[in-house]
């Protein structure tokens, strides 16, 4: 329900605030007098885009702001999912500044204008004379006669069950086509994967290798080399091995002289022993170079092999090409497992099929009981607005499993008597659809928490008696539903339990919309206006002072029932 409306600096709108009666609103004024800017605001707070060329002083910004108490909505789900802290008391905001940035708030939080259209979609509900081109849409028939036969947990339900079926056939879908893709290449990686399997690469060690074959294609000279360094260190008279033994002894004969020429001779002996060490691993060494031309060969082909497969995998080195041969073990595994899981994917997608279409089928069946109902109150409440002769029939088809069920229905109309039902779009006229839909709504009002509903001019098209009975229809409404509606017909303005009036005041400098609520003497005068014109009669008061009666016998009857 909405508390309090403020705007301000948007359009002909200096600043107006509205504090809406709980029950039915009626806003009356002269034709361009700010009613439509109002609704424009509205708007703008519901998440339609903004334009600044709408600013009223284009230096400063415009900030419409509404306050709903939102108690009875069960929006908590909504903003749990936009990460909003809920309150019972939800403001909502937009502001549009001089520069053309449009920004929106939820409870002073920023929030995308995708966020404050789902919100305010639950919280007000602007009806007009165009926006009844909806109820043509098949989807939104097919809600409305949801809401009416209270089929919404019903049909919870089952779109539970059918986005769990669209998923399993989206997955199963895309498994399929990895699946087909997958076999395309399984020949050529299957190939590849043979060629690194037979090369053996676990146990290589591709540096030893190389060292090797270096070894054994320079064994000659290492082997020279090697006896030049163990002449120089054992083998000749001057070696160095017989150097260091001599040094020992000398510094042995001394070594009673002098604590530190002992230490000397000792690490000098200890340097006679690793040289006598490296000696005799030279000799060895020296012993096993041998030339192996054949062990040569054999490494440098295994080296080939390994250099091809890097070169041709991309591999900077032997663990990236063991890399490659894993990835390519996965690839063709995969593609051996995806049957099996393509199979249990089926299987799955079946069963979620054959769930979703019985409780399809249970749904349609509960939609169609409630066929005939709808058709029968909406005729007879069409009637009682003047259409004594309208006929609703609702079409119905069944098809494959969709977001909102099996059914298919359209909506039929007549307003004439022994023609035949067609589509809306076809069947009515402006007043009509109007009629229609405030029908609906009235209809609607006992089976769910309706949001603020806004009637812009619903009453076009209609006059007397008839007005009189869509007054009584919005004030019944009213005892469970705030409404606001915009008219231009004194009976309707007679049927509201708050009456405001928008009007232009002239300033020296431009034109300003206002809005101001009557008191009983006021109405009397705004609605004898609006029977009469600018000088009604003593009989369009006695006119306004009847209608205004005749509300208050209504809400009385109301009150005892």
């Amino acid at each position: 329900m909405l508390v309090d409306l403020r705007i301000n600096n948007y359009a002909l709108i200096e600043q107006l605030e509205l504090r809406p009666s709980p029950l039915l609103n009626i806003i009356t004024g002269e034709t361009g007098a700010g009613k439509s800017i109002m609704l424009g605001a509205i708007g703008l707070l519901l998440g339609n885009r903004a334009d600044s060329r709408m600013l009223f002083d284009t230096e400063r910004k415009c900030v419409i702001e509404g306050q709903f108490d939102i108690a009875n909505y069960q929006l908590q789900d909504i903003f749990e999912a936009e990460d909003l802290d809920y309150d019972t008391h939800c403001i909502l905001r937009r502001e549009i500044s001089p520069n053309g940035k449009s920004r929106a708030f939820v409870n002073d939080t920023p929030v995308t204008l995708e966020a404050l259209r789902k919100i305010g979609a639950n919280l007000m509900d602007i009806h007009s004379q165009h926006d009844t081109l909806l109820l043509g849409d098949g989807v939104f028939q097919l809600n409305l006669l949801d809401l009416y036969a209270g089929l919404v947990p019903q049909r919870t339900m089952y779109s539970h069950a059918f986005r769990q079926y669209r998923k399993l056939e989206t997955d199963l879908n895309a498994l399929e086509s990895q699946a087909a893709q997958a076999s395309k290449e399984l020949d050529y990686n299957s190939f590849l994967l043979n060629e690194l399997e037979e090369a053996r690469l676990d146990n290589e060690d591709q540096d030893a290798l190389e060292q090797e074959i270096k070894q054994l294609e320079h064994a000659e000279e290492i082997k020279y080399k090697l006896s030049q360094a163990l002449h120089g260190l054992r083998d000749s008279e001057t070696c160095a091995t017989g150097n260091l033994k001599e040094a020992v002894g000398l510094l042995g004969q001394v070594a009673s002289y002098a604590d530190n020429f002992q230490e000397l001779r000792e690490r000098l002996n200890s340097c006679l022993i690793e040289l006598h060490d490296i000696a005799d691993e030279v000799e060895t060494a020296e012993r096993r170079t041998e030339g192996d031309p054949a062990r040569a060969e054999e490494l440098q082909d295994r080296l080939n092999v390994l250099y091809t497969l890097q070169r041709k995998h991309q591999a900077r080195d032997l663990p990236a090409l063991i890399a490659v041969r894993d990835n390519l073990r996965q690839k063709v595994s995969s593609v051996l497992n995806l049957d099996k899981e393509i199979a249990r994917l089926r299987k799955d997608s079946d069963a979620a099929l054959a769930a979703v279409t019985k409780q399809g089928n249970k749904l349609s069946e509960s939609r169609r009981k409630s066929f005939p109902h709808f058709e029968k109150q909406l005729g007879l409440l069409l009637a009682d607005l003047g259409m004594p002769h309208a006929r609703i029939v609702v079409q119905h088809s069944t098809g494959a499993p969709a977001t909102s069920g099996i059914d298919v229905v359209s909506i039929l109309f007549t307003a004439n008597k022994g023609a035949q039902p067609q589509t809306l779009s076809k069947a009515a006229s402006g007043g009509e659809f109007s009629r229609l839909m405030l029908c609906i709504k009235y209809m609607l009002a006992d089976k769910t928490a309706l949001p603020t509903i806004v009637f812009d001019e619903i009453d076009t098209g209609i006059s007397g008696e008839i007005a009189v009975k869509v007054g009584r229809m919005m004030q019944q409404m009213a005892q469970k539903h705030q409404l606001v509606a915009i008219s231009h017909l004194p009976q309707m303005a007679a049927a509201g339990d708050v009456h405001y009036f928008v009007y232009k005041e002239d300033r020296a400098d431009r034109t300003v919309s206002r809005i101001r609520e009557l008191n009983q003497d006021d109405r009397i005068k705004e609605i004898a206006h609006m029977i009469a014109g600018a000088k009604p009669s003593e009989n369009a008061f006695q006119s306004a002072r009847e209608l205004l009666a005749l509300r208050g016998e209504t809400v009385n009857e109301q009150v005892s029932k």
